[in-house]
Parts: C-alpha cells; sequence; structure tokens
C-alpha cells in the first residue's frame, strides 16, 4: 500500500514542487488547493499521464469545518495519513502601520491558523498507529525578522513554535514534527520582487543562487522518510546561507 501524504497549498511554487517529488517517489498523492481549481487539475492529469497519483481536494485550509470535511475524506478513502506538510501561505509586502487588522487576521488564519487545524484534525489516526510525520513550512522571515514584513515574519514565527512544541506533546507516539524555513525562492509569491532585487538578493547568497521549489521540495522528502528518522522539532533552513 502507497504511504499517503497532504499536502496544503499544492497548486503552484513549494508545494506543487513537493507534490511532484512525493509523486515521483511512489506516494499517494493528495494536493489540496484553495481557488486554482483549473491549474490543479491539468497539474494532476499531467501526472497521471505519466503513471503518477496525485488527487486534487479543494478546501479553504484556514476554515475549521473545511479542513475537518477534507481530512475525513482522505481517512475514509485511504485510512490514514503518513505525511501532512502544511504549506499553504500568503505574503504581503507593506508598512506595518499601513496593515489593516483585516489584513492581519487574514494573514493569521491562513498562515498560522491553517496549521493548527490541519495538525488538529491529522493527529488522531497518527497518534491511533503511533506514527506519522508533520512538516511545516515557516520562512528565513521567521527566523530572523523582515522590515516591511511585520505581520507575514510573526505567522511564520509563530509556525515555528507550534512545531517546537508539539513535536516535544506528539513524540512519545512516534510522530515527528519538522519545520522547512526556505530562504529567497523563485515562487509566484515573490513574483513583486524586480529583476534588480532579485539579482541583489542572489549576491547576498553565499551559494550565488536563486533556490528552487525543488530544493526545498526535497528537504521535505528527506524529513518525511527514514534517514531523518532521529529529527523532530528542527527548523531546516534552504536558503543558500542566506541566513546563517
Amino acid at each position: 500500500m502507497s504511504k499517503v501524504v497532504l499536502i496544503t497549498g499544492a497548486s503552484r511554487g513549494i508545494g506543487r514542487a513537493e507534490a511532484e517529488k512525493f509523486a515521483r517517489e511512489g506516494y499517494q498523492v493528495i494536493a489540496n488547493y484553495h481557488n486554482s481549481k483549473e491549474r490543479m487539475e491539468q497539474f494532476a492529469q499531467q501526472m497521471t499521464e505519466q503513471g503518477l497519483s496525485v488527487i486534487p481536494m479543494q478546501a479553504d485550509v484556514s476554515d475549521e469545518v473545511q479542513v475537518k470535511r477534507m481530512v475525513e475524506e482522505i481517512l475514509s478513502q485511504f485510512g490514514h495519513i503518513d505525511v501532512l506538510i502544511c504549506n499553504a501561505g500568503i505574503a504581503r509586502q507593506s508598512l506595518f502601520t499601513d496593515f489593516t487588522a483585516d489584513q492581519w487576521h487574514n494573514m493569521m488564519a491562513v498562515n498560522l491558523d491553517s496549521v493548527f487545524y490541519c495538525c488538529k484534525e491529522a493527529l488522531p489516526s497518527m497518534i491511533r498507529r503511533q506514527k506519522g510525520s508533520i512538516i511545516t513550512t515557516s520562512s528565513i522571515w521567521g527566523i530572523s525578522g523582515a522590515s516591511c514584513e511585520v505581520p507575514y515574519s510573526a505567522s511564520k514565527a509563530a509556525v515555528i513554535g507550534l512545531t517546537k512544541a508539539l513535536a516535544k506533546e506528539v513524540g512519545p507516539s512516534g510522530i515527528r514534527v519538522n519545520c522547512i524555513a526556505p530562504g529567497v525562492i523563485d515562487t509566484e509569491m515573490n513574483g513583486n520582487l524586480t529583476a534588480e532585487v532579485m539579482e541583489e538578493l542572489k549576491e547576498e547568497t553565499p551559494l550565488c543562487q536563486i533556490g528552487t521549489p525543488q530544493q526545498v521540495a526535497d528537504c521535505a522528502f528527506f524529513l518525511a522518510e527514514e534517514g531523518a528518522s532521529f529529527l523532530t522539532g528542527q527548523v531546516i533552513s534552504p536558503n543558500g546561507g542566506f541566513l546563517i
């Protein structure tokens, strides 16, 4: 029986790369998306044509009811979830004083509440089986903070705190919880940055390159597998040396 991985925010960028990586490694991939139905279905079809299994599943993961419904559907169909990857997230660059309360609540709902809801729903079956791997997604700005990205940095720092605490709580149940905190990655989320800014960021990175979604996906796969069986509560930051 194939291992089952649920990846949130899998329609683009890092999430999509993770979905493809796990599918190619033989996993049954449940690829969550919110609004990008056509994009997600096209991707799933491409994977099917290559003999790989990716099942799109729509849910707004900032909504507790929708997350509960999604996880129940997965468990009903497959019986278990081996790996949960909480990848869904949004970013917004703005002066802190210009950020509205609604924008703040939306940022926290998508970046932090979604992790809480997904972990809460996936954990009971993992605890019963006494095994499982949860991978959360933070950012280098969750470690160091970033000017003009205060709410984003705060939400991602909270993800790190959740990861470390949850790892201690569920470790005795055989469940590992780790966090990936990517550096500057070539994704649509960074599409608002100019070519000049991206070049500057590249020059500030000791490895002299911008990261790729595939490199982050490789990191996620490592954390999910037996090679990382003694790793939990850790923050792994694929950032090319940008932040040390």
